[in-house]
């Protein structure tokens, strides 16, 4: 199975213009969105009619109508591939705040899926101790899972045994943060002279070896996270590493206008053991992997859990 690519994006008016187009000249089969990409979103003219409408309504009752909104649109749209197999597939995540409640996140996941009612509908759960028993129960019911803010791979092997307890008709994606580790540990392998920006594609294919190697068809890595932070890459330099078979890249609108009109060829494929003499050098140069994957998902936690704060602050605002 070739790699996919999906948008790292959503708003009302792309959906209904490149995203269109992107998915009609196969560009693109798939799409992403997450609490930081909704906050962004909302803050557009063309929800303005929404805010009106929904007066009267909480903050995550107006922000849930407009999300459920746009990700049916999503889904409607992406429909003719996914009846051909081709994915098709939309994400929405669940609420940032319930990051530690199973029940919770089961209960807020289910009613997502009654109400965005599309069989092509991914429901987007962190992939904690709490989010991964929610995923084994989801699972089991027959939806659609993306594990997500994965750093290691401990984390990615629990998601995908709790997603294979479900039957092999659902699809489940492990949604690997990748240039994340290079913005966060680049100043120290400079300082150590140590070769910089490998140690986010070097992990992501670690742990696309270790999913697999499970030989479940159903179950794929997904590469997030992948736009470049650093001024010195081309902009489509995660790709060019992680374009691997059986796996999907989802990627922000600046890195899908970059490979847009190129022939990507598939990467090199980095043998675990490779990778593990690379992660040698680690340990020498002060580095902890154990607790870089742990600051950088309670970092990302954070993230989310503000951004979807500040947005709903914002609606009542």
């Amino acid at each position: 199975m070739s790699t996919s690519i999906w948008v790292d994006y959503l708003d009302r008016e792309f959906l209904d213009t490149t995203f269109k187009e992107w998915v009609n000249s196969g560009l693109v089969n798939g799409l992403t969105s997450n609490p930081a990409i909704f906050a962004n979103a909302l803050k557009k003219d063309v929800y303005k009619e929404d805010f009106e409408n929904l007066k009267g309504k909480s903050s995550k009752e107006i922000y849930e109508e407009i999300a459920v909104k746009d990700i049916q649109k999503a889904c409607d749209i992406l429909e003719p591939l996914y009846d051909e197999g081709n994915d098709g597939y939309a994400s929405i995540e669940v609420d940032p705040r319930l990051i530690n409640d199973t029940k919770g996140t089961i209960d807020e996941a289910l009613r997502l899926v009654d109400k965005i009612e599309r069989d092509n509908l991914m429901i987007k759960i962190p992939a904690n101790e709490a989010g991964v028993k929610a995923m084994e129960e989801l699972a089991k019911r027959g939806i659609n899972i993306n594990a997500t803010l994965v750093f290691s791979p401990n984390q990615a092997m629990q998601a995908a045994e709790a997603i294979a307890k479900g039957p092999r008709t659902i699809d489940g994606v492990i949604s690997v943060f990748v240039s994340r580790f290079d913005r966060k540990l680049n100043p120290v392998l400079k300082e150590k002279n140590l070769a910089q920006d490998r140690v986010g594609f070097f992990n992501a294919i670690k742990i696309y070896n270790q999913i697999e190697e499970m030989g479940m068809p159903n179950i794929r890595t997904l590469f997030a996270s992948t736009g470049v932070k650093q001024d010195y890459l081309p902009a489509d330099y995660y790709v060019e590493n992680l374009y691997l078979p059986h796996s999907v890249l989802t990627l922000p609108l600046d890195v899908i206008e970059a490979i847009k009109d190129k022939e990507i060829e598939e990467s090199f494929h980095f043998q675990t053991k490779h990778i593990d003499g690379f992660f040698s050098f680690l340990t020498p140069a002060g580095i902890n992997m154990q607790k870089v994957y742990q600051e950088l998902f309670d970092e990302g936690v954070e993230a989310f859990e503000k951004a979807f704060e500040e947005m709903l602050n914002s609606i009542k605002g």
